[in-house]
């Protein structure tokens, strides 16, 4: 051989594999068949292994296989983010013509990819009350194909009644989708509830290390055969490198959510009453509107929750409060083990209590509850001043 041959084809070293506690990642983006006759197999769909990069390398296989038995799935499929879950699977499960209803509480980007792209399509989008039950019937159209909720809503932290929704949509072939991130597979179980479709925000409590983006998606077995179908076109797939943290932060997702929900209920029970607190928009808080649904569908809550205010104040002044804060971040996203506070106005079609009020979400993460809730109250001061 010359020497440019054998750089490429000299036979690698043999090395013992070692048993490391985590898989080895793999990236690549040529797979190599071991004959003519495996390649000729995959060109007919007949082949059993990985073809190329985009098929789904060994850890994102491994993750999807971890979250669809997590999640009780039929079929599970990984994304390079939250809303890239959610978008792929509003396109895998409506087109032209449709009808589609999403919860007045969702994502923001979720109500917005509805409007701004799939409008485009011809697919109608509005929006159902973000504590939507069996009255769901009075916004169905003979087009409606998919109910899109968020249950609580992640800002504004309602619950919707998620088996009579269900219910309702199966009655008539409706398709139905709930994004899960504030509970986890851990806290609800929406297959036994009646939904069709999970998704998953694996950026948040999944990864829960604040290092990576990605979302899943997970469906019973009268929507697998869709997923699989529209992901296999789409090649939409998640990074070896990602899969493999996700799959870290899957090890300890247990114990991270038994005090991620230990210590937000001690910050939210230490707000409530504050003299400067109008209210604590805590699911798993007596005082919270649908209060009795989280106790009837869910088995515990997570770290997100928001306050409001009894009077408004001007931004420097809520930035005066936010800029005193030790031990919380400013900054988007929720799940991680730092704990963060931000601000924002809901506005919502169907108005209600919270329309036009200012709410701060807080995103406890796993440092001492006492160190948080002194510093909330130390900042709140600072609002008396």
């Amino acid at each position: 051989m010359h020497p440019s041959t054998r750089l490429i084809h000299v036979p690698p070293t043999h090395c013992p594999n070692a048993r490391t506690i985590s898989p080895p990642v793999q990236r690549g983006s040529t797979v190599l068949f071991d004959s003519h006759a495996d390649f000729l197999r995959a060109g007919r769909g007949e082949y059993p292994g990985i073809t190329y990069g985009t098929d789904r390398l060994p850890q994102q296989r491994a993750l999807e296989e971890a979250l669809q038995d997590l999640e009780k799935a039929a079929l599970t499929r990984v994304f390079p983010s939250g809303i890239s879950a959610i978008s792929e699977t509003l396109m895998a499960f409506v087109q032209a013509g449709d009808h589609v209803l999403v919860c007045d509480n969702a994502y923001g980007p979720t109500t917005r990819f509805c409007h701004e792209v799939l409008g485009k399509f011809g697919v109608r989008c509005d929006a159902v009350p973000p504590d939507v039950g069996a009255d769901i019937v009075r916004y169905l159209l003979p087009e409606t194909r998919l109910v899109f909720l968020e249950s609580p809503g992640s800002i504004t932290f309602e619950i919707q009644d998620i088996p009579a929704v269900t219910a309702e949509a199966r009655r008539r072939g409706i398709v139905t989708v709930l994004d899960n991130t504030w509970a986890t597979p851990l806290f609800l179980d929406p297959f036994e509830l009646g939904v069709d479709v999970i998704i998953q925000s694996v950026t948040k409590y999944i990864c829960g290390h604040s290092d990576l983006l990605m979302g899943s998606v997970s469906v019973n077995a009268d929507h697998a055969q869709t997923l699989a179908g529209f992901y296999a076109c789409r090649e939409i797939y998640a990074s070896p490198e990602d899969c493999a943290l996700a799959l870290r932060g899957l090890k300890t997702l247990d114990v991270r959510m038994r005090a991620h929900q230990a210590s937000a209920l001690t910050v939210a029970s230490g707000l409530a009453g504050h003299p400067l607190v109008d209210a604590v928009l805590h699911p798993a808080l007596s005082s919270h509107p649908q209060h009795d649904r989280w106790k009837r569908d869910f088995r515990g809550s997570s770290g997100l929750f928001a306050v409001t205010l009894k009077k408004e104040y001007p931004d420097d002044v809520l930035g005066r409060f936010l800029d005193s804060l030790q031990f919380f971040g400013i900054g988007y996203s929720w799940g991680g083990f730092l704990s963060l506070a931000t601000t924002g106005k809901p506005a919502r079609r169907f108005g209600g209590p919270l329309q036009g009020r200012t709410l701060v979400r807080l995103n406890i993460g796993l440092e001492d509850p006492q160190d948080l809730l002194d510093d909330l109250l130390q900042g709140l001061e600072r609002l008396a001043e």
